[in-house]
């Protein structure tokens, strides 16, 4: 019975595992994307403020703004050439 019981025990562990691990798959392949997409934004505002220094235009480089251009892509860079305008 003892060997039953430790065999059933494994075997909840193992489930429950699982099953954390199938939970937990999702928000890290988000983090992982957003991480990529950031790194990847931060280099088109490094790339716009040396092409930029040129004509005296530069984009503050902040967390937000690699986000914004990395999710957006595009759209993201001209939200933020906007915002410099309007603010």
């Amino acid at each position: 019975m003892d060997k039953l019981l430790i065999l059933l025990a494994w075997v909840a562990g193992i489930l429950l595992i699982l099953a954390f691990g199938k939970a937990l798959k999702v928000p890290v392949k988000i983090a992982v994307k957003l991480l990529i997409n950031g790194l990847l934004g931060g280099a088109v505002i490094l790339l716009i403020n040396l092409l930029g220094q040129y004509l005296n235009f530069q984009i503050s480089l902040n967390v937000l703004s690699a986000l914004i251009v990395g999710t957006l892509g595009l759209p993201g860079i001209i939200l933020l050439i906007v915002l410099k305008y309007l603010l």
